[in-house]
């Protein structure tokens, strides 16, 4: 039997129901559009979130690293930018990129001082305060960006966000101190600050166990054993001691010798400067009673003129980045570290120098504060009663000899060139570098 024509509220069905196809793609195609604008906040915030957190860590590490040189000498500034520099570089930024992505990492620039009112200053002396400073730019973003090309809103929807973090820090006293293993023994009758020693006095460390007496330094193990392994470990760093703690007096063996000598820029052919635990001070310049006959106040005392024609103090020679053998890099023989310092001085098994000057792999590039230490002051009783900064003098010889380090004040003193590091918080005692903004 032949159809006849479709009922018109047939065809208006049908007709209805293509419509709704039509819009239920196009109701899909915005929800997507919805949950792609959803999940690009989620994934490019989280992606902001994690960079800024990468960044926020190297100002940190940039702040902290620069007060610790605000030590207010003439050269506290340069320092402070260049440990700054070093420190916040370090870290990886932009999900662990080593180079940043390429985008520039910490320069001079965003490295800036303030003073004790919080004022920006140039003053070496005045400086207080280290503020690192960076924006991080052209960090991308993964949906956002895509999103803004489809609605074409690409003012609202950048390809790429920039990132910028602060740090600021000072110094304070700290709760506990990572001094070297010695320990000063105050001057008959010496009472703090000084103990009976003047700035700038040559203190004499003896190698003998247990042998030094008031107004001498002797080997110290901070972590009250006896062991002279332990003395070489914690030359390498050792942290947390306290006023009150009782050292240990350890023999000593002719391998704290290494350890000690790193902070020169001495070593074995196996050593590497490189190494964190190796690098040596920004100068390995030696002061002996032959190129320092006044003996006292090398650390910025005045030269003593033709009777050591290439003496300068060590602040003067930590500017240039000086060598033990000053401008040249031979451990013995002609123009050596031994012969400046001859007969002082006998480096038998050491073989090289960290390089002097602009040179790669010396005390420029690798070198940082490690020759300005903070000395533990003990009682009769081998106690931790205070602590003094003192200056190493002179690296190690082979066979072992006594050695002399240079007293430059307690600790604690406001302006005093030692910084440690240690758990901030105390209300007296050497001071470490702390966050405060």
């Amino acid at each position: 039997m032949n159809r006849g024509p479709l009922m018109p509220s047939v065809a208006i069905h049908r007709c209805l129901r293509r419509r709704q196809r039509g819009a239920v793609i196009i109701t899909t195609a915005l929800a997507l559009l919805f949950l792609l604008g959803f999940m690009g906040i989620a994934l490019d915030f989280g992606r902001l979130f994690v960079v800024k957190t990468e960044l926020q860590t190297a100002m940190d590490s940039c702040a902290l690293a620069a007060a610790g040189e605000l030590d207010g000498q003439s050269s506290a500034l340069d320092r402070a930018r260049s440990a700054g520099k070093t420190a916040g570089n370090l870290n990886r930024v932009n999900l662990q990129s080593a180079d940043w992505s390429g985008e520039g990492q910490i320069v001079d620039a965003d490295i800036t001082f303030k003073d004790s009112a919080y004022v920006t200053t140039g003053d070496f002396a005045a400086a207080k305060y280290a503020q690192c400073q960076h924006t991080q730019p052209n960090v991308k973003m993964w949906l956002l960006a895509a999103m803004g090309a489809f609605n074409g809103n690409t003012a609202g929807n950048p390809a790429t966000h920039n990132v910028a973090a602060t740090a600021v820090a000072t110094r304070a006293s700290a709760q506990t101190s990572c001094p070297v293993p010695v320990g000063l023994k105050p001057k008959p009758g010496g009472t703090a600050p000084n103990y009976g020693f003047a700035v700038g006095e040559w203190v004499t460390l003896i190698n003998e166990q247990g042998a030094a007496a008031g107004g001498e330094i002797g080997w110290a193990n901070l972590d009250g054993s006896n062991s002279a392994a332990e003395t070489e470990a914690e030359l390498n760093g050792y942290c947390g001691t306290e006023v009150g703690d009782t050292l240990g007096t350890p023999g000593v063996q002719a391998s704290v010798a290494d350890a000690w000598n790193y902070r020169f820029g001495i070593y074995k052919n196996s050593a590497d400067p490189a190494a964190t635990v190796s690098n040596p001070d920004f100068t390995g310049y030696a002061y002996t009673a032959t190129n320092w006959p006044a003996q006292q106040s090398a650390y910025d005392g005045p030269a003593p003129g033709a009777a050591a024609p290439t003496a300068e103090n060590f602040l003067t020679k930590r500017q240039a980045y000086a060598s033990c053998a000053d401008t040249g890099t031979k451990v013995k023989g002609a123009n050596s570290c031994e012969s400046i310092s001859a007969p002082h001085l006998s480096l038998n098994s050491f073989q090289k120098l960290a390089a002097p000057g602009d040179a790669p792999g010396g005390h420029k590039q690798y070198g940082r504060n490690r020759r300005i230490v903070t000395v533990p002051v003990i009682n009769a009783a081998s106690q931790v009663v205070d602590y003094a900064c003192m200056l190493m003098l002179q690296p190690l010889s082979i066979p072992m000899t006594n050695v002399q380090l240079e007293f430059r004040g307690n600790a604690s003193e406001e302006g005093s060139p030692c910084t440690t590091s240690g758990l901030p918080g105390g209300a007296a005692g050497p001071l470490v570098p702390v966050l405060v903004r």
